[in-house]
């Protein structure tokens, strides 16, 4: 039996065929001619291929590998994209070339198929990171809406039985590295290191491959929601209700009343068909944000943490309490949060659904114009998301009793528009 090899094993740092080859088709972030721009190709049937660091599918990534490791799913499989194309048009506009307006997912992602058919042809395996389809959801307080008369059925919009008629998209996060660096205004060499490190060393490419400018983080995405019609969005005769909303599961799905999430997202949906049934569009947008994106674990540490101090659940220690288990209040980085409107090709947004500050920041810091913010109404504020409210109150989380001025006011009243 020959003797086993003294020579010393080496471990590849790089899922890619050499740290420093050159890529068979780089991406040029920001051209507005996507065969220039190029496609994003993270999957795997041919690493001679892949121009981004990590692969499709977010989170869910991981369960792709449990699949094949398993044996369910062949690791060479290709999808089969027949009819999968999107419903409706959405775009291209100026921003999807504008290397500063959307930094954190592939606008051309929903018609890959369409763009770039020459590379398809080469045997280049594309795929989608953004699928558009229509869908009708339910909710028992649109309903409740109706009964009460602050909704109407149209039959078109709002059906008989309560169902709501949406254009819906799924969003997969696709990071364009110097862009993100500059959106949080820190060097991309730091940017790349802290992601290695922090992520215990899961994607080696950040720091050897520098080469790449595109990451597939394996994060949560983004649904979004729209009410009307879809040209309606960037219309300018037309007004245009917005919900910017970062996931709550408990509230959200399961009705906890801690927090005004479920009602404040449903109030966002009532403005937005009344919007759609003037003659406008309205728009959700959903983020998989869960807990400030701090997590639903740390959120249910806080949860204990408020309840069991001295004097119960308190106003002045909401944020304080977050803090001491998180290490700091809130890491959704609302910096990033406006390409998903830029990707739809909004410029201006009439009604605002929301009290945070932190959202008005940076959709206006990012070249968009909101006419008027809309707070939840004081009825709709479950009694046990007082605290919430208080604290946020104290905290400078919104601006209390903002009005928009008479100037943009007046612009909207030239507009098809009913309150």
């Amino acid at each position: 039996m020959a003797e086993p090899s003294s020579r010393p094993r080496h471990i590849v740092l790089t899922s890619h065929p050499s740290p420093h080859g050159a890529q068979t088709q780089p991406i040029r972030w920001g051209s507005l001619d996507p065969l220039q721009r190029g496609p994003v190709v993270g999957t795997l049937t041919n690493p001679a291929h892949r121009n981004v660091i990590g692969t499709h599918a977010g989170a869910y990534a991981l369960y792709r590998a449990l699949a094949v490791a398993s044996g369910s799913l062949q690791p060479d499989h290709r999808a089969d994209l027949t009819n999968t194309a999107p419903v409706v048009s959405i775009g291209p506009y100026a921003s999807w070339g504008d290397a500063d307006r959307i930094v954190s997912l592939d606008p051309w992602g929903a018609i890959v198929g369409e763009v770039f058919a020459p590379f398809y042809a080469q045997g280049y395996d594309i795929r989608p990171t953004i699928a558009i389809t229509r869908a009708h959801i339910n909710m028992p307080e649109l309903q409740e809406a109706v009964s009460k008369g602050r909704l109407q059925v149209d039959g078109r919009i709002l059906k008989d039985n309560g169902d709501l008629v949406v254009t819906k998209a799924a969003i997969e996060p696709v990071w364009y590295l110097p862009g993100i660096a500059k959106r949080l205004q820190v060097s991309e060499s730091l940017l790349r290191r802290t992601l290695f490190e922090q992520t215990g060393g899961m994607f080696p490419e950040l720091v050897t491959r520098s080469d790449l400018s595109v990451f597939l983080p394996p994060i949560g995405g983004q649904t979004v929601y729209i009410v009307g019609q879809v040209a309606a969005i960037t219309d300018p005769a037309l007004p245009l209700a917005v919900r910017v909303h970062d996931e709550c599961n408990g509230s959200d799905v399961f009705g906890s009343d801690i927090c005004t999430c479920r009602p404040y997202l449903v109030h966002g949906i009532e403005e937005c068909i009344r919007t759609a049934q003037a003659g406008g569009a309205g728009v959700i947008v959903y983020l998989r944000k869960e807990g400030r994106a701090l997590g639903e674990v740390t959120k249910f540490l806080v949860y204990n943490a408020r309840k069991r101090q001295e004097g119960g659940d308190r106003a002045d220690a909401y944020f304080a309490r977050t803090e001491c288990v998180a290490g700091v209040q809130d890491m959704r980085f609302q910096e990033l949060m406006p390409d998903v409107l830029h990707w739809l090709g909004i410029t201006r947004i009439d009604r605002l659904i929301s009290m945070s500050d932190l959202k008005y920041r940076a959709i206006t810091s990012s070249g968009i114009e909101v006419i008027q913010r809309v707070p939840i109404p004081e009825d709709l504020i479950p009694a046990d998301a007082r605290v919430e409210i208080e604290a946020k109150k104290a905290a400078g989380y919104y601006t209390e009793g903002e009005v928009p001025d008479a100037e943009r006011l007046a612009q909207t009243q030239g507009r098809a528009w009913v309150e």
